[in-house]
């Protein structure tokens, strides 16, 4: 009981916050699993340089989302970014868990390493310094990490290697990119969100310095990508503007690489934040680009229509406890659009704004309950 009451207590203190600040939120805040998702922490050892030549062996802390069952289940490697140099050593472990919750749902085991210069090991070795110079080095050091993630993989019995994908954000972006360009065995396709380096948003927004050296180096590397990729950007992003990721995209083209480019209209204060808070636009592109390499299982959280079990302001017949009934008056003080979700034992989670009843039924489920939603907008979806 004392378990259920501390998750729920991590559930609520989440969903207070506003919609943009959830995710980000949860990495100091929430050191309870989700348990839905099987989440833990691995550790294993990599060997990067940087871009001096000097060489370390450090501990990789790698979390770890998976399906239920033994599998093995294919693998999806997920990357995180760099926060601006003022802010990185507050950059704590990264847990992406709504994508992952999307992607464990399709069918796949998401490993997310935090890189060497992050969390753990943060500070005096930086492999990922560029001093805005050539982003080779930096590139290299990432995509070495990944590789590295691949092969530490491999000596677990529920994920498949044969068949992996490579994804992630910012600067998890542009090792996803350096990861395809070296066309490693078994990769069958790559996701860029907002990728790139060099960026400065408080001081600099919408110019990133050397920006042409993201182009030259993508140019040079696109002929030895075998495999399609999908980018996706927003146009107000802080970090590199509306124009830069088109000429990347240009470049790696001309280069002979195979991606689509998903350019997306203004979100938020920041679009280089759209991963986390455009969900409800990038999904369908991105299942999309999953079921053209052949994974079809439905993933995305569809709405039911109004079940006509109750009316949305009548919180006596909400199926849960005295917590979720207080949750539920709050759930009712939001505008659009918003979604609540239940679980047979009690439990509940809810959200508002952007794929608010994928987000409800994850704050749900994170404590291990199959939940389903009640309510979504102004209507009552639930059936009993």
């Amino acid at each position: 009981m004392h378990k259920l009451l501390l998750a729920l207590a991590t559930v609520l203190y989440l969903l207070a916050l506003p919609a943009q600040g959830q995710e980000a939120a949860a990495k100091p805040v929430a050191e309870v699993l989700a348990q839905d998702l099987r989440e833990e922490v691995l550790r294993f050892e990599a060997t990067v340089k940087d871009m001096f030549g000097r060489q370390e062996t450090k501990p990789v802390p790698v979390t770890v989302y998976r399906p239920p069952g033994d599998g093995p289940f294919t693998l999806f490697v997920f990357n995180h970014g760099r926060a601006v140099e003022a802010k990185r050593a507050q950059q704590g472990r990264y847990r992406p868990e709504s994508v992952a919750r999307y992607l464990v749902a399709k069918g796949f085991v998401v490993m997310v390493p935090n890189r060497i210069g992050y969390w753990e090991t943060y500070g005096g070795f930086d492999p990922e310094f560029s001093g805005c110079r050539s982003i080779e080095p930096m590139s290299i050091a990432a995509s070495d990490q990944v590789l590295a993630t691949v092969a530490f993989a491999r000596s677990l019995p529920y994920v498949d290697t044969s068949r992996w994908l490579v994804g992630g954000v910012s600067v998890g972006g542009l090792t996803s990119v350096a990861t395809v360009g070296r066309a490693p065995e078994g990769l069958l396709g790559g996701i860029n969100f907002s990728g790139g380096t060099g960026g400065n948003p408080d001081n600099n927004p919408g110019k990133p310095c050397n920006p042409s050296a993201t182009t030259q180096y993508w140019g040079s590397i696109a002929k030895n990508a075998k495999v399609p990729m999908v980018w996706l950007y927003w146009e107000n992003d802080k970090y590199w503007g509306p124009n830069y990721p088109k000429l990347w995209h240009q470049a790696w083209q001309d280069g002979g690489g195979q991606a689509q480019f998903a350019g997306f209209d203004a979100v938020g204060e920041d679009g280089h934040g759209g991963i986390n808070l455009d969900m409800d636009r990038w999904l369908p592109v991105v299942d999309q680009y999953l079921q053209n390499l052949g994974f079809h299982t439905p993933a995305i959280v569809q709405i039911p229509t109004a079940s006509g079990f109750a009316t949305i302001d009548n919180a006596g017949v909400v199926p849960v406890g005295a917590a979720g009934k207080a949750a539920y008056a709050k759930f009712l003080e939001m505008p659009l659009p918003r979604a609540f979700a239940v679980s047979s034992k009690g439990g509940f989670g809810y959200a508002r704004g952007d794929y608010a009843a994928g987000r409800a039924l994850g704050f749900c489920q994170r404590i291990g309950e199959s939940c389903k939603l009640y309510a979504v907008g102004d209507d009552v979806v639930y059936k009993p």
